[in-house]
């Protein structure tokens, strides 16, 4: 209880102050869906809306996964819609749901017998954090401003560039490094990637007590990502994340939109993104509202479908 007090905290400490951004779309009609998208569904020659149908009445069946789900939004403090939000638009849009929640728990135990290793060009990423570039970065102590402090010097610093006579992809730092099977895939049933995952690890350990995860044991971060239950507890830190820093940074309370949080699940990078809303409010008497994407719209516009799964 105390955990879940302290997150919550975090929002309603401000309230006052804070624009409350109400329930619904702002876009009358859905935004674009990117080409990546529609490109994957028809590969398999599929539909979003079948897409969206079968994880729907997957969390509708599963009466357990709805109790883990309800959990996990409660050690964080938000809403449980918020998670069953971003499970549906990752499952509409970037993959299709497994049919069975034990698919994913095989696949996350098998994870742990790989030989996978974090690492580029042989040099392994907990090694690489060390050289002087990354030096300021050791002033921060949460997750989330170390690894995305690492980022910025990454995109600053080495991404497509030639340092020290190596020559560096002009790629994410994500992708370079943390994702040796396939570069660009998340998994799991959040789709989380495992940088995310590492992004938000001090919170996970301090509210749900799972074990700390290290960028130099791979296999458990993959395997804390394809479990349904580890995942869960990750997808609710992300979640809570985004609404902190819209409060924090930006002034506004999202926790009552689901489709908001959704379009920031998918979209990553939400400090930046809440900054630059932040900027672009200043001094205005009627500040501008952030805005679903087209993943975040679908979320919002199935709620009375979707709300009634954790109720």
């Amino acid at each position: 209880m105390a955990a879940i007090l302290f997150m919550a905290g975090l929002v309603t400490a401000h309230a006052a102050q804070l624009v409350v951004v109400p329930p619904g779309n702002r876009n009358a009609t859905q935004p674009g869906i990117p080409a990546g998208a529609v490109s994957r569904t028809r590969a398999t020659n599929g539909s979003f809306q079948a897409k969206y149908e079968k994880i729907r009445d997957m969390i509708a069946g599963n009466r357990q996964l709805q109790q883990k789900i309800k959990k996990a939004a409660n050690r964080y403090g938000i809403a449980p819609i918020h998670i069953v939000g971003a499970l549906v638009g990752e499952h509409t849009y970037n993959v299709d749901a497994l049919d069975f929640i034990q698919t994913y728990v095989v696949k996350a135990a098998s994870y742990l017998k790989s030989a996978l290793v974090f690492a580029y060009g042989g040099e392994k990423v907990s090694r690489f954090v060390q050289r002087p570039e990354f030096a300021s970065c050791a002033a921060f102590t949460n997750s989330y401003d170390l690894w995305s402090c690492r980022e910025q010097v990454w995109e600053d610093t080495f991404r497509g560039k030639t340092v020290g006579g190596k020559s560096w992809p002009n790629d994410r730092f994500g992708r370079v490094f943390f994702q040796p099977l396939y570069a660009g895939q998340t998994f799991g049933l959040g789709q989380l990637n495992p940088l995310v995952a590492l992004s938000v690890n001090d919170m996970v350990v301090k509210v749900s007590h799972l074990r700390p995860l290290s960028p130099d044991r791979a296999p458990e971060v993959y395997q804390a990502i394809m479990d349904p239950d580890s995942t869960l507890q990750y997808m609710a830190a992300v979640i809570r994340t985004s609404i902190d820093a819209y409060a924090q940074i930006a002034g506004m309370d999202i926790s009552g939109n689901p489709g908001i949080t959704a379009t920031l699940y998918n979209l990553g990078d939400v400090r930046k993104r809440a900054n630059a809303l932040a900027k672009k409010n200043a001094g205005k008497a009627n500040p501008s509202l952030p805005q679903e994407n087209y993943y975040g719209w679908l979320v919002n516009e199935k709620l009375n479908e979707l709300m009634p799964l954790v109720q």
